[in-house]
């Protein structure tokens, strides 16, 4: 289910790509807007100036009106690091460009693969050679602080100053404590970083019924706090900080990565991770500028003044299909308390759409938002003091995870597609797979098994994650489809109420993204048992071709909970008397099937 942990503003294209430079080997080891609502803005006194001088132009929206008049503050890197209704704009921009793109041939080649080792290099004074280097530190530093600790000389390169935002991220004790398994936050760190707690939460679809649960997505914690926890962490552990360069270019030579940084500057190392979100230049050349399959599109807004304010809400659903700009798509709300005041609530509206051309603009949705949150929430606008507005797109697409195509580079995080097809991405998906991920990636560098081949088995085929896909379709507006109306919120409430019939066991595991054969084959064979009108419609939703290929996800979900139960037990003491590089390849494996199988997830004692 989605969680608002992180909404992105897509980063800076990759500079273009110097011309290689002569090299010499030398010695050396290895999207919010915040502020006071009530406050005047300079953007609206600019446009009353202009009105005022006669110049004609269109009236400013409400969105343009509000974001105006809550001052501005310091933009930092990462997911959600924007602040300004400009930055609402370029956004609008790229959505519009991705509902328009096609498969480019042109798009910026940023990774070039030269043949050969790298004979020599000259990066300036003082250059070293790094096991690894990050690209991309709000999450990217969360996996080189796990690199680090294990003993691997790790830099970091961030285009702006490597600092969390201040809007929360919501999520789960249980995800929170994956972190400190790894080993690189502890306990009491935790309830520092714990800005707001919260019980129940709900689950509702257009008073149909509700469902209330505790402990999920019941803590919202500051990104400002963790990040500069792991931020001291990495650097008291070793790791070296590279702030406000951005990437210009790779250069893959048989034994060594080099990358050309924007400021004329380069670093060479053995493994690039590529941390760079949703809009990672190196992901786009990866795709041709494909466009996603699926995107999920927030907006909301963290306001104070609700009376109200001891609960949240995961996912609910307060109408039908409804109109946003020219478009009919179905909206989702969720809400939870924020750390920053006790009447203090952020409220999110979300949808997922096909990326298609008339789809909804950013600034169209925040319009509609403005017109339903309060009867949503039972409030008055004008009597809210909106402190920040935020907003976000999530691209997403089947092929995922990303594997690598390049040798001596990794995509983590959101660029490697690791997140649910329905979520905001970013944060929980991290926190599930960090363990697994930083011990793949030092296995992978100690043994030197850094070709792509080798890479592409830290981001496997996982039945799980795609059969998740058909979730993504039924849950938007397909206007195109004869069904009714109502059929997406029936769905889900059908869906919601067998899983609460079921039991804990399946309904939680469902509500943090992780997908299992034993609970999903419970529910569909409730829902279709209890209500076998609403078959029809979904294949109408759907579609028969992409139910198909949905069955095939499904045979393998459940090969893999059989794997990973059965047959892993028996093969594991084999493994481990494997020699190096078959170690590495049969580990792998073994993650596969349990991460495919979503058997990674442990119910809460």
């Amino acid at each position: 289910m989605p969680r608002p942990v992180l909404l992105p503003f897509a980063p800076a294209a990759a500079a273009p790509a110097p011309r290689p430079r002569a090299l010499r080997r030398r010695a050396g080891g290895g999207v919010e807007a915040r502020g006071d609502a009530r406050g005047r803005g300079r953007g609206r006194g600019l446009a009353m100036r202009a009105r005022a001088a006669g110049e004609a132009g269109p009236a400013p929206s409400r969105t343009q009106m509000i974001m105006d008049k809550i001052s501005s503050g310091e933009e930092v890197g990462g997911a959600g690091g924007a602040h300004s209704y400009s930055a609402l704009k370029r956004l609008d921009q790229i959505w519009s460009s991705i509902c328009e793109a096609q498969a480019d041939s042109k798009v910026p080649e940023v990774v070039t693969r030269v043949q050969g080792p790298l004979v020599d290099y000259d990066c300036g004074d003082g250059s070293e050679i790094f096991d690894v280097l990050v690209c991309g530190g709000t999450l990217g530093i969360f996996v080189a602080t796990a690199l680090s600790y294990k003993g691997l000389r790790v830099g970091i390169i961030e285009r702006n100053i490597i600092k969390g935002r201040e809007q929360e991220w919501n999520i789960s004790r249980k995800e929170l404590m994956e972190i400190v398994e790894v080993g690189i936050l502890s306990e009491e760190e935790i309830e520092q970083i714990i800005l707001s707690e919260f019980n129940p939460n709900r689950c509702g679809f257009e008073s149909k019924g509700e469902i209330w649960l505790e402990n999920i997505l019941n803590l919202g914690i500051s990104p400002a706090k963790v990040v500069e926890i792991m931020k001291e962490r990495f650097v008291s552990s070793g790791g070296a900080v590279f702030e406000g360069k951005s990437l210009s270019s790779i250069y893959v030579h048989d034994d060594l990565a080099v990358l050309n940084l924007s400021d004329g500057g380069c670093l060479p190392c053995r493994l690039v991770i590529d941390a760079m979100g949703n809009f990672s230049p190196i992901v786009r050349q990866i795709r041709s500028g494909r466009k996603p399959d699926g995107v999920c599109l927030v907006v909301g807004a963290c306001a104070r003044g609700f009376d109200r304010n001891t609960t949240g809400d995961i996912i609910f659903s307060s109408s039908s299909i409804k109109k946003s700009g020219k478009s009919g798509v179905q909206l989702f709300w969720e809400a939870f308390p924020a750390g920053s005041g006790p009447t203090d609530r952020t409220t999110y509206m979300f949808t997922v759409v096909d990326p298609q051309f008339g789809g909804p603009k950013l600034e169209e949705l925040l319009e509609t938002f403005w017109n339903l949150m309060p009867v949503y929430q039972d409030v008055v606008l004008e009597n809210l003091d909106i402190r920040r507005v935020i907003f976000g797109i999530f691209p997403t697409y089947r092929d995922s995870p990303l594997p690598a195509a390049f040798d001596r580079v990794l995509q983590v995080g959101d660029a490697s597609g690791i997140q649910s097809p329905v979520s905001f991405g970013g944060f929980g998906s991290l926190t599930r797979h960090l363990g697994r991920l930083s011990t793949g990636i030092y296995e992978a560098v100690s043994g030197d098994l850094l070709d792509a081949r080798s890479l592409q088995q830290l981001n496997p085929y996982m039945p799980n994650l795609s059969a998740s896909w058909l979730f993504q379709r039924a849950m938007s507006a397909r206007p195109q489809i004869n069904v009714a109306p109502t059929f997406i919120n029936d769905l889900l409430f059908a869906n919601f109420q067998s899983m609460q019939k079921l039991g804990d066991s399946v309904l939680r595991p469902f509500l943090q993204d992780v997908i299992q054969f034993d609970p999903l084959v419970k529910t569909l064979g409730l829902v279709m048992i209890t209500r076998p009108q609403i078959l029809p419609s979904i294949f109408n939703q759907a579609g028969l071709g992409a139910i198909l290929d949905w069955s095939g996800h499904f045979v393998m979900l459940g090969y893999y909970t059989f794997l990973s139960t059965f047959i892993d037990p028996v093969l594991r003491p084999w493994v481990e008397s494997l020699p190096l590089k078959n170690k590495y390849q049969w580990k792998r494996y073994l993650e596969a099937w349990k991460y495919g199988a979503g058997l990674d997830y442990r119910q809460e004692e």
